[in-house]
């Protein structure tokens, strides 16, 4: 049971992840200027005290100083629901006037709920991508140098020693400004995840190093070298199998890491550019105080943000005192 809360909040943010282009609404640049910070769409059960077929009202704006909004009465439209848009088909959608924003939109009138949908695509495959990469560094340079041992590793940990006493996130903000700040948003992307699977895999080296120094004067370990085994074979067959569940644990518990780490670059615009949407840089509005308070929902991505970074923790501490018990 204490895996279900995690696993459901994964699950979720996967799903909006992978069928993003039916689930959005709206396409993540499109803007309507007339409608700079509208408020959520309230999505109406009732008329005239029975119920009936889920519908919106039209808006419009009463103050454009302070942007504030009231629905027009005069104008409903019913919900439409796996229908065929001039954007494609939708799992949602209203015919036009109306107009649904389920979290509001930002100051270009851009909807922050199909935004956070495909912002969802950055931060997982970023994650995934980033702990694969890392994960597979580490554990085989790890291993190579507990195996091996003497030079090698001495000379592997001293590489590890220094990586791991450079300030990390000055070091990505460094990394990153050596790249054009006009740098297309797919090339920043791939270059993101090269600078946070960069940085990742010295730590989890020094651990599988010490794992591997254990593991390797084990009796099945000595039998495949008077076997003849080769010692990548060892490696993979003998050795970091057993260092598995650790390795499973620890990725789950670094995946927050790297989520948090593209955020934080894109929150301050060295990361996923403009008009690609990046919960980072979707919170970019949220500097302004005075914003917030007027229009609470442009904090929506950080809201998401936290849901998934307290998922995969309390995935990786369940999975950490499973492998205890």
């Amino acid at each position: 049971m204490r895996l279900a809360f995690p696993l459901t909040i994964i699950g979720f943010f996967l799903f909006l992840a992978v069928f993003a282009d039916f689930i959005a609404p709206y396409p993540y640049d499109l803007q309507n200027r007339t409608a700079p910070f509208h408020p959520p769409t309230r999505i109406h059960l009732f008329k005239d005290g029975s119920l009936t077929f889920p519908y919106v009202h039209s808006h419009r704006m009463t103050d454009p100083l302070f942007k504030v909004y009231e629905e027009d009465k005069n104008v409903a439209c019913k919900l439409r629901f796996f229908g065929k848009t001039e954007y494609g088909y939708k799992l949602l959608s209203v015919e036009e006037p109306c107009h649904i924003y389920l979290l509001g939109t930002d100051k270009l009138g851009r909807d922050i709920f199909s935004r956070l949908v495909y912002g969802s695509r950055v931060s997982l495959t970023i994650g995934l991508v980033g702990v694969s990469i890392t994960f597979l560094l580490g554990s085989l340079i790890g291993g190579i140098s507990g195996y091996f041992g003497g030079k090698v590793d001495t000379l592997i940990m001293r590489l590890v020693e220094v990586l791991l006493a450079i300030p990390t996130f000055y070091l990505m903000l460094s990394l990153r400004s050596v790249f054009p700040l006009t740098m297309e948003s797919f090339h920043v992307f791939l270059m993101v995840i090269f600078i946070l699977s960069f940085l990742g895999w010295a730590g989890l080296a020094r651990v599988v190093r010490g794992m591997v120094l254990s593991i390797r004067e084990k009796e099945f370990v000595q039998s495949a070298k008077t076997y003849g085994a080769g010692t990548l074979r060892i490696l993979r067959v003998h050795i970091l199998p057993n260092a598995y569940y650790y390795l499973i644990v620890s990725a789950t518990l670094s995946f927050p890491g790297y989520i948090l780490a593209e955020a934080s670059l894109s929150f301050l615009g060295l990361g996923i550019q403009e008009p690609f949407p990046s919960w980072g840089n979707m919170l970019s509005d949220a500097r302004n105080v005075n914003l917030v308070v007027a229009h609470p929902w442009i904090l929506s991505p950080g809201i998401a943000l936290f849901l998934l970074v307290i998922a995969f923790n309390l995935l990786g501490d369940n999975l950490l005192r499973s492998g205890k018990k």
